[in-house]
């Protein structure tokens, strides 16, 4: 059974559609909305609208499909999709897509990261390549962060930290080949959910940001964590943390717990994966 969940926050149904769209067509059999929204957009009501008309849903309706709406109060990002998930493993899912409102796929990407899990058991966690709406690769296949590595981006020109931030960003693998990565973007994950019960769900200290970076190294320690781009995927990309302050604070609040839980200065397990990471690079490179 695989199953998935959005976490939307003032969406309205249009917002949904091409997402919603992607995952009909796809082998989820069922899909959580949980809504975070503290404006009245009405929502669930044109999701029950949708629900009784819209005729695409209702022939993937009678597949199987199941589409459930819930309201939550906003606490996070990672405790929206862990409601989702907690109810996904009491029904037995075993594989889910975390995936944002702003994500839409073909047919063929969800059976082929289906395939490849299966046929691999120690694969937790995949990510396709993903683009921009004008086809060019987003760089969300990453090494573990430094603090200069977040911090910088924030607070220091771009152009003094480009170098450091090819690094981190892995553009040397030119995000053509399957490469095991221990941080891959929360945009689009696919998750083995026996792996999830192995090392846990979502850390709730995260409100938003950073809570992928720390579930991918959780899994990543125990497992594979896969970027696959032979399938790819587009994403309305727009790094909102960085022109608002609001949400700039947000995310810096969020590097700071990040960094007090894993360490700021000595991280043994940053250093083992990371180094790892760049001398398969620099070997298949070198080929």
């Amino acid at each position: 059974m695989i199953t998935a969940s959005i976490v939307t926050y003032n969406n309205n149904l249009l917002d949904l559609e091409g997402i919603l769209r992607s995952l009909l067509i796809s082998p989820v059999q069922k899909l959580w909305i949980i809504d975070h929204s503290d404006t009245f957009l009405g929502l669930e009501d044109e999701l029950q609208e949708y629900m009784r008309k819209d005729d695409e849903f209702l022939k993937h309706e009678t597949r199987g499909f199941q589409l459930k709406y819930l309201k939550q109060a906003n606490l996070g990002y990672g405790c929206g999709h862990n409601l989702a998930l907690r109810q996904a493993m009491d029904e037995g899912s075993q594989y889910h897509l975390v995936v944002n409102p702003d994500v839409w796929f073909g047919a063929e990407v969800i059976p082929a990261l289906w395939r490849l899990m299966e046929q691999d058991e120690t694969i937790a966690q995949i990510m396709p390549k993903v683009l921009f709406l004008n086809g060019s690769v987003q760089r969300l296949a990453k090494l573990l962060p430094t603090p200069l590595d977040l911090f910088g981006r924030f607070f220091f020109p771009a152009k003094l930290i480009a170098k450091r931030n090819a690094r981190f960003e892995l553009i040397q693998s030119n995000y053509d080949k399957t490469l095991n990565v221990p941080y891959l973007s929360g945009c689009f994950m696919f998750l083995r959910m026996s792996a999830l019960k192995d090392v846990g769900l979502f850390d709730e200290r995260f409100f938003m940001y950073i809570e992928d970076t720390d579930l991918t190294r959780r899994l990543h320690a125990r497992y594979k964590t896969l970027f696959y781009p032979s399938v790819s995927i587009y994403h309305r990309f727009s790094r909102l943390s960085y022109h608002n302050w609001r949400l700039s604070l947000i995310h810096i609040s969020s590097v700071v717990k990040y960094f007090n839980k894993w360490g700021w200065i000595y991280d043994r397990d940053r250093r083992l994966f990371n180094k790892r990471l760049l001398k398969h690079l620099k070997t298949n490179s070198e080929e």
